[in-house]
Order: C-alpha cells, then structure tokens, then sequence
C-alpha cells in the first residue's frame, strides 16, 4: 500500500463522523430559524462547539416588538 492509502484509512471514520454532525447541526440551525448552510460551514471548522451554541442559543425573535 502507498502512504496515501494508508492515511485515508486511518482518517476516514472521523472524517464521516464530522461531517454528519455538521448535517445535524444544519438541521438544527433550521429549526431554530437560523441559517442550515453558515451552520453547516461553521460545524465543519468548530464541531461538537457549534452544536453546544446551538443548544444553548435562543430561538432569535422575529420582530423586535
């Protein structure tokens, strides 16, 4: 095996992992009314960070008054 391979098959769990986590963390951005895409960007840098904010931010109110 080159060196190549044998560094994908290393890394290749985490990297599934990571990236569906910042899937859920888009739909949970969505559902907070915040943006699934900056989310999902943001998710992909921070991880497990975005996902904490997102469950400790409040729903951003609509109107201001």
């Amino acid at each position: 095996m080159n060196e190549l391979s044998m560094f994908a098959e290393g890394r290749a769990p985490w990297f599934v992992g990571w990236g569906t986590l910042a899937l859920i963390n888009a739909g949970l951005a969505q559902g907070k009314n915040r943006s699934g895409l900056l989310w999902f960007l943001l998710s992909l840098v921070i991880g497990p960070f975005a996902t904490l904010l997102l469950v400790l931010l409040p729903k951003p109110r609509s109107t201001m008054f």
